[in-house]
């Protein structure tokens, strides 16, 4: 053959051997790949708070890496075997490798001053049953044991375990395995296990098992509706060869640049695989329509490229920059999954557009251009559709405004709002575990605040400011929900009780300076022993407030800060100021950015839109035919979000650039066929007949079969993927019943002949 279209024999095997030489390569690198979870990956960039919280992470620590381990005991905490047991395994737990600290009630210790000096008294003596009974009257009425080490109905303590900083996925998997494995010879009646690690474990795991169960998923999925399609071994297994080599592509790619496979990334296999099936599906179809009309082998090759080659590249060109715009976003994870899935559209494209060609000019012609039952049944069903558009034109009209305004009300509705840990389903262990925690001991949302003084010749430790720490504590404590709190004050406090014979009354802060005066004498010494880095820094006029809190989420945490900011500028002297910072912090201020990037994505998309239906006809009225078919499925889904109370956060945030990409593909085939139909000096009406029976199969097939792909993401253990899935899927097929309802009508509504669609300049002979 002697056009570009064409490709001999020679050149055909040359192309495989290059694929298959790339592909070689791919699977070496796809070996080298590995799944990461970390959460902080997913903090904001270039936000002012998250460059504040690296440098409070350098003045003190990092508020995640610790473990929470709550035993319960049915019979009460204060029994002398239980509290031996709980101390040995205390002990065992510091032995473990990376363990930094631990934090048991049964070492916890308070500071008394008398006559002789200061001396620690254990609060707990299990090894003296007898003594137990006062010792519990005694934590009942401590403020920093009780709903911190103690539970309130006295039946469950809580450990504080502090490891490594920053430790990695590996390591923090073996101290949870080693922890978990050692339980059994403890004997406990209840154990629960919460933290960044026992997280990130969990995840990782979870991570593991759905990325080998959704592309067993997808690859039944696509092979059941292409021998449904085709009926041939032909139509199924050419067209999963050339998408599997698409798929190993891109996850050879990664594997070559060293981009590991995280919480989002686990998707884009399986995601690949269903949109990649476009491209094979709509060539496939439109080779063998030409084949049955009687063409060689080769002219249909070279027909098939011609009408469907602009089509197909310019509808990967949609569904790639739907996800690139996914680059905008300020979070890494989801930049890099926008980047990588958008280099896998393409690398499909390739594939798509090299190897079945290829193939297809080695085989023979397939069995199936003989079968025509198959197609009699599709042209017949097209056919009855087209009719009932033409025939309820004004009903569909009529429709599609009444769910229009419906679908204005149910976004009004839309709430931005996330958890922190409402990706893992309510029937996971972790998730049982956390809620131990906000149940028993305040949770366990990280809390971290600063405060410092304004003064650069003051200290923290000014009767003025002490006073101010005071009612912050008690503010934070009542009204912002934070509970567990550690800080500088609760030293001078501690300090004030050990000075008056540990009497509970006087844990309180110094009344005059002649207390304060008293207090200072051990102060300094105290801090020496105990080490005061954790709370105190740049020589006592910086310092930490720590705690945590239920995981109330990000929407009533702003607000909690908003009132909180509020009533500091007015309850504080102004020689002390506080400042909000930690992971959780940056965690919810993820949502502020969410809406700003999802809008910016969707303003790229539809301008890019709008530009190729301008190029392509020349038209406003078919730039908003264009548009507004494609965006009445994405209020559809956004209305179903508002009326069922699933919130804007970091998974459903992206689903509408990604879904508006992949569904505006059919229009761009609906409207390329068009135009060439319209270019033969054919009717409106009749070239849009013609375009709705030879498009109406492929949309449908494509539709489909990426439709219920992203509705296998159903399946996941995690909700933000679960919700990915529903959303674009149902998206998909909204978007598949307006191209074949919605979209004829329009075009027939706002043109009345076929020359206002395409000039006759440009008609094509």
């Amino acid at each position: 053959m002697g056009n570009s279209f064409s490709m001999h024999r020679r050149s055909a095997f040359i192309t495989l051997g290059l694929v298959f030489a790339f592909a070689a390569g791919c699977v070496y690198y796809t070996t080298q790949l590995n799944l990461d979870y970390n959460f902080q990956a997913f903090f904001p960039l270039g936000d002012p708070d998250l460059e504040y919280y690296d440098q409070f992470t350098e003045w003190f620590e990092n508020d995640n890496d610790y473990l929470l381990i709550g035993i319960r005991n049915e019979a009460g905490v204060f029994q002398s075997d239980f509290l031996a047991r709980a101390d040995s395994f205390s002990s065992f737990l510091a032995t473990l490798p990376e363990v930094v600290s631990v934090n048991s009630p049964t070492q916890a210790r308070q500071l008394v001053i008398g006559p002789l000096g200061p001396v620690q008294v254990p609060y707990l003596h299990w090894d003296d049953p007898a003594r137990l009974p006062a010792d519990s009257q005694r934590v009942f009425q401590t403020e920093v044991l009780l709903g911190n080490s103690f539970s309130e109905d006295g039946k469950a303590i809580a450990i504080f375990l502090n490891h490594t900083q920053f430790l990695s996925n590996e390591k923090g998997e073996v101290l949870v395995d080693q922890i978990e494995a050692s339980l059994p010879g403890f004997g406990f009646d209840e154990v629960h296990i919460a933290g960044k690690a026992k997280a990130q474990a969990e995840y990782i795991y979870l991570m593991q098992g759905e990325l080998v169960g959704f592309l067993l998923a997808s690859f039944c999925l696509v092979v059941v509706f292409l021998a449904i399609t085709y009926r041939s071994w032909f139509g199924v297994s050419i067209p999963m060869l050339v998408v599997g080599l698409g798929v190993l592509g891109i996850m050879g790619i990664m594997g070559a640049l060293g981009k590991d496979l995280d919480l989002m990334m686990v998707m884009l296999p399986t995601i690949m695989f269903v949109v990649g099936m476009s491209d094979v599906v709509h060539i496939l179809t439109k080779y063998i329509e030409e084949l049955r009309l009687g063409m060689a082998k080769e002219e249909a090759l070279r027909t098939t490229l011609k009408e469907v080659g602009l089509a197909t590249f310019l509808t990967s060109l949609t569904t790639a920059l739907g996800f690139f715009t996914l680059y905008l976003s300020n979070i890494i994870p989801i930049r890099d999954f926008g980047l990588y899935t958008a280099i896998g559209v393409f690398t499909a494209f390739v594939m798509a557009f090299t190897v079945l060609p290829s193939f297809l000019i080695l085989m023979k012609q397939p069995v199936v251009v003989t079968r025509t039952q198959n197609m009699r049944v599709w042209n017949r069903v097209l056919r009855g559709l087209f009719r009932g558009v033409l025939k309820y034109r004004f009903q569909i009209i009529t429709a599609y405004g009444v769910l229009f305004l419906l679908s204005l009300c149910g976004v009004s509705k839309v709430e931005i709002d996330s958890l922190l840990l409402e990706d893992i389903s309510k029937n996971n262990p972790l998730k049982a575990d956390f809620d131990f925690f906000d149940k028993t001991f305040g949770g366990t949302r990280p809390f971290e605040m600063s405060v410092a003084v304004t003064d650069s010749t003051g200290s923290l430790f000014e009767l003025e400011n002490l006073q101010d720490l005071d009612q912050l504590h008690v503010y934070l404590q009542t009204e912002y929900g934070a509970d567990n709190l550690m800080s500088p004050l609760v030293w001078v406090k501690s300090i004030m009780q050990a000075l008056n014979g540990g009497n509970v009354a006087d844990y309180r802060i110094p009344a005059n300076e002649n207390e304060l005066s008293q207090v200072n004498r051990y102060l300094t010494r105290l801090l020496r022993r105990e080490g005061a880095s954790s709370l105190l820094a740049m020589e006592g006029q910086m310092g930490r407030i720590t705690g945590k809190m239920p995981d109330i989420g990000s929407k009533l945490s702003l607000e909690a800060k908003e009132r909180m900011d509020v009533w500091m500028e007015g309850a504080l002297t102004g020689n002390l100021q506080a400042r909000l910072t930690g992971t959780s912090l940056l965690i919810d201020k993820n949502n502020e950015y969410l809406a700003n990037n999802m809008f910016e994505g969707l303003a790229i998309a539809f301008a890019i839109i709008s530009l190729i239906a301008g190029a392509m006809f020349k038209s406003m009225r078919m730039i908003l035919i264009t548009l507004v078919s494609n965006i009445i499925p994405l209020l559809m889904v956004a209305a179903i979000m508002g009326f069922t109370g699933i919130s804007l956060k970091l998974s459903t945030s992206i689903i509408f650039t990604i879904a508006f990409g992949i569904a505006v593909d059919d229009t761009i085939h609906f409207m390329s066929k068009l135009r060439i139909e319209v270019g033969r000096e054919k009717s409106l009406l009749y070239a849009l007949k013609r375009t709705f029976l030879h498009t109406g199969k492929a949309i449908i097939i494509t539709s489909a079969i990426l439709g219920v792909g992203f509705l296998i993401l159903l399946f996941s253990s995690f909700g933000g993927t679960f919700y990915i899935g529903l959303l674009v899927g149902l998206t998909l097929l909204f978007a598949l019943v307006i191209e074949l309802t919605l979209l004829p009508v329009l075009i027939l509504w706002f043109f009345k002949r076929r020359e206002r669609i395409i000039p006759k300049r440009k008609q094509l002979a």
